[in-house]
């Protein structure tokens, strides 16, 4: 994968305990199409665009390290230092929802928001 802008919005999921049901609402309120990701032990979806095939947003389920997300599509934002952003969000008085791992993590900014950051 090519290196991403910093700060672009490079991806959104959205992690629920009923992964197959929103699967399968999405496919018939958006018309997004299923396409099975396997993770561990379960399947999570991604879900592409009809007409391209191309993987535009991903469900997930809430298990394992995903258990404690909340049931929000969350955006993951291309940084630069991924330790560095963390450490800044924490001085600036948002807060680590969920640790660094894989390159990313999930901050919650001072207003409450929750988003993903990314670095490649």
């Amino acid at each position: 994968m090519a290196k991403q802008a910093v700060g672009r919005i490079v991806w959104t999921d959205l992690t629920v305990p009923n992964a197959a049901e929103i699967r399968d609402f999405y496919a018939q309120v958006v018309g997004w199409k299923p396409q099975d990701v396997p993770v561990d032990d379960h399947i999570d979806f991604n879900m592409t665009d009809p007409a391209s095939g191309d993987p535009v947003v991903g469900v997930c389920h809430a298990l394992g390290d995903n258990k404690t997300l909340p049931p929000q599509w969350m955006i993951y934002i291309t940084v630069d230092d991924l330790d560095a952003s963390v450490k800044a969000c924490e001085q600036l008085g948002g807060k680590v929802i969920n640790p660094p791992r894989n390159g990313f993590c999930i901050i919650q900014d001072p207003a409450g928001a929750v988003c993903a950051l990314f670095q490649a």
